[in-house]
């Protein structure tokens, strides 16, 4: 099997290497769902992390992607982007065995062998990405880059729905601190370890187009000095690193809220991570269609406020004070989490894609990397930083109702990680603000991409129900009210026009 680029792909090895990106998504995302995110912050508790150290490791998979800088230059110079893909892919995912055997160990020393290993594995995937990216630029059609990246992204979302929940059953049949949770945690670390290496072999079976011939010497600051000057382009920076720095100054912390604050367990907030999977999913190929059909950016305006709404009311799970309710309003917020996030994700790539001149989009996409890397890398080092700072501080409001019959009183308290769901709504709401100064083709206005959205799914509803009422429900349009009155007036005017033409007797 050959790691070297081909003149020619012909339409069929082009379709096959499509089919090889979205199979290869089931064992990557299997080693995402075993060894990031939740899984990832908390082994990083089971360790013994503080707060500082639990933002440093949230960090870290953003800050590496800086190597995407000489990667650029790496990549221009070799011009072999299936190769650096493959060997890095095979390096970096062999740190996840040095992590599975920390799984039996607690304290400073392990934790540091941690970062390290975390370190070498984000790095080399930095610079991964950096060839995947703009290998898969040139691989994928234009026109179907939403639909491809959907169907991925379904994969992705479905292995670790599944590995999701195996992961919460195991945590929840063994105590913390115990050795049987040491075993857990070493098996999944072990397991995306395989998964990964057999990622990295369905990757070298992909065709990788040849790049063009390089018109010169390559230099890093002229690279980096296209993708800048295109204002644009430059505008969608400017949304991107906005919208990294919100989202990553709160999120990475949901499980320490959850588990320190609301002091539910692992096990529950791996169920939250699986409800918003399965919403992922489900969400997936409505953005997909949406996307290619309009634009990137008109399913950003909707997804984007969406998503950002939700973090501000994860405050409410502090307010509450049955403990069921508070179960449920979180698995309501990480539905609407879990769906809104697949538009943002899906889109906000494509768009960075789109915006890359075909051929030489690696400058391109490497700089909204390197971008989303110093936003979303210093947001939870700055939040874990802060954390002993919001922890001895608080803030009150008491709403109060009085009539003579008595009084209602509504007490709101903002304590420790409520602060940062609330800081990262305001940035977020900038973000916004930014995108819309972005300039795409073929963008509608937010309100007709949500009578799209509406649209969408009651097809949807239509395709799956059997229930007659159900499909007869759907079939309503969603102006019913608005046109209602459009048909009575002019039921009206056509009354009037009528009794104008009758003769008088």
């Amino acid at each position: 099997m050959s790691l070297q680029p081909q003149a020619t792909v012909t339409g069929e090895e082009r379709e096959h290497g499509l089919r090889l990106l979205v199979l290869e998504a089931a064992f990557s995302g299997g080693t995402a769902a075993l060894t990031t995110g939740v899984i990832l912050t908390a082994f990083a508790l089971h360790l013994g992390a503080s707060n500082v150290m639990v933002g440093v490791l949230a960090s870290v998979p953003f800050l590496t992607q800086l190597v995407q800088l000489p990667a650029i230059g790496m990549v221009e110079r070799w011009r072999t982007r299936k190769r650096i893909a493959v060997l890095t892919s095979l390096a970096g995912r062999a740190m996840l065995g040095v992590m599975a055997a920390l799984a039996f160990f607690a304290g400073t020393g392990p934790l540091l062998i941690f970062l390290v290993a975390q370190l070498i594995l984000c790095g080399l995937g930095a610079i991964g990405a950096c060839a995947w990216n703009a290998w898969m630029r040139d691989l994928a059609p234009e026109e179907r880059l939403g639909a491809v990246f959907a169907r991925r992204s379904i994969w992705l979302t479905g292995i670790s729905l599944v590995l999701g929940l195996a992961a919460a059953l195991a945590l929840d049949l063994t105590p913390a601190g115990s050795f049987g949770r040491d075993l857990v945690f070493a098996g999944m670390f072990a397991a995306g370890c395989v998964t990964g290496l057999v990622s990295a072999r369905i990757v070298a079976a992909m065709p990788e187009p040849l790049m063009p011939p390089a018109t010169g010497p390559i230099r890093l600051l002229e690279l980096l000095r296209q993708p800048l000057g295109d204002l644009n382009f430059a505008r969608l920076l400017v949304f991107v690193a906005s919208w990294q720095f919100a989202v990553n100054f709160a999120t990475p912390f949901f499980t320490v809220f959850i588990v320190r604050q609301l002091h539910f367990n692992i096990s529950f907030v791996m169920v939250l991570s699986v409800v918003s999977q399965v919403a992922n999913i489900l969400a997936l190929r409505l953005w997909g269609t949406l996307s290619d059909r309009f634009a990137n950016k008109s399913v950003l305006a909707v997804c984007a406020p969406a998503y950002i709404l939700a973090i501000v009311a994860m405050i409410g799970a502090s307010q509450i004070g049955d403990r069921s309710l508070v179960k449920l309003w979180l698995v309501l917020l990480h539905g609407v989490m879990g769906a809104t996030i697949a538009g943002v994700t899906l889109t906000s790539t494509n768009i960075a894609l789109k915006l890359s001149p075909k051929g030489s989009a690696t400058a391109y996409v490497a700089t909204n990397a390197l971008v989303t890397a110093i936003a979303a890398g210093l947001a939870p080092i700055l939040g874990g930083l802060l954390a002993q700072v919001f922890a001895v501080r608080q803030f009150e409001v008491i709403v109060r109702w009085t009539e003579p019959g008595g009084s209602f009183v509504l007490p709101v308290v903002l304590a420790q990680w409520d602060f940062y769901f609330l800081i990262a709504g305001l940035i977020g709401t900038y973000a916004i603000h930014r995108l819309s100064l972005v300039e795409e083709h073929g963008e509608i206005e937010r309100r007709e991409m949500m009578g799209q959205v509406l649209a969408e799914a009651r097809r949807t509803i239509r395709n799956i129900s059997s229930v007659a009422g159900l499909r007869a429900a759907t079939d309503l349009p969603v102006s019913l009210l608005r046109d209602a009155r459009l048909r009575k007036r002019l039921r009206r005017a056509q009354e009037a026009k009528a009794r104008r033409r009758r003769p008088t007797s």
